[in-house]
């Protein structure tokens, strides 16, 4: 019973000392249930690498690493850790300061260049198209993280140049990325992981303006919007990335790694 009636102490352990916008015990006890949706995940994509063949795994790999630092991350920001705070933020009055959880951005710069790469390598593209559009994924990243962390208008400056690197990702994993995939028989599952995740990436521009970029909504709010968002684009595309895996042929598709160099 004891355990069953213990309440989340982190802001009690960890408080958000002089901090006039932070996080909530609601917004903490929410990252709480999306670390556990993210732990879930992983162990949904690593368990089955001890029965899948070696020559299958590649998926297996990427998305379970990925969905590893998602956990740790949301561990970090649900314990009320990996922030700091700015001072006299846009639509906050002078002397107030708010909560950036750095730890948010940690998380999409393993993240997004993880599902780049698993769509490149799904697609069939060139090794330079993959390393661009990862690239292109963590541009984006750390513009929006240089916005979050600038606490002039000047932040959207860094906002537009992040939101323009993505406009270009999504124009290749959605165009160039899928003319592949379709030369080598693969065109309707690649649609529709590529389309899930950039209907979802599509939302993060504007999650970002009303939260980090424009304070419109506080430290909890923004959590909320945006644990949806990272639950939606890793734990959830993962699983139907893993569902689809089963019917490719990896000889074909080119993926058949073994771990014995040379075979």
């Amino acid at each position: 019973m004891g355990i069953l009636a213990r309440a989340n102490d982190a802001l009690s352990v960890n408080p958000p000392t002089g901090v006039a916008e932070a996080l909530s015990e609601h917004g903490s006890d929410w990252l709480w249930a999306v670390t556990a949706i993210y732990a879930v995940a992983f162990f949904a994509a690593l368990v089955p690498c001890f029965t899948t063949p070696p020559n299958k795994r590649v998926f297996h790999y990427i998305l379970a690493f990925a969905l590893l630092a998602g956990t740790t991350t949301y561990f970090a920001q649900a314990s009320d850790l990996g922030w700091s705070s700015i001072s006299q933020a846009e639509n906050l009055d002078n002397g107030l300061t708010r909560q950036i959880f750095y730890a948010r951005y940690i998380n999409w710069v393993v993240g997004f260049p993880a599902l780049v790469l698993c769509l490149g390598l799904l697609a069939g593209v060139s090794w330079t198209t993959i390393c661009s559009n990862i690239f292109c994924a963590w541009f984006w990243v750390l513009a929006y993280l240089a916005a979050a962390y600038t606490t002039t208008v000047y932040k959207w400056g860094f906002f537009t140049f992040g939101t323009f690197t993505w406009i270009i990702l999504a124009m290749s994993t959605l165009n160039e990325s899928h003319e592949s995939a379709v030369k080598i028989g693969i065109g309707r599952d690649y649609l529709i992981l590529s389309g899930l995740v950039n209907a979802v990436w599509f939302l993060y521009p504007i999650a970002f303006g009303l939260s980090d970029g424009g304070n419109v909504i506080g430290v909890t709010g923004g959590f909320v919007f945006f644990g949806v968002l990272d639950t939606l684009v890793l734990p959830v595309v993962s699983m139907v990335f893993l569902l689809f895996t089963g019917k490719w042929d990896y000889e074909k598709l080119n993926l058949a790694f073994s771990e014995v160099r040379g075979v």
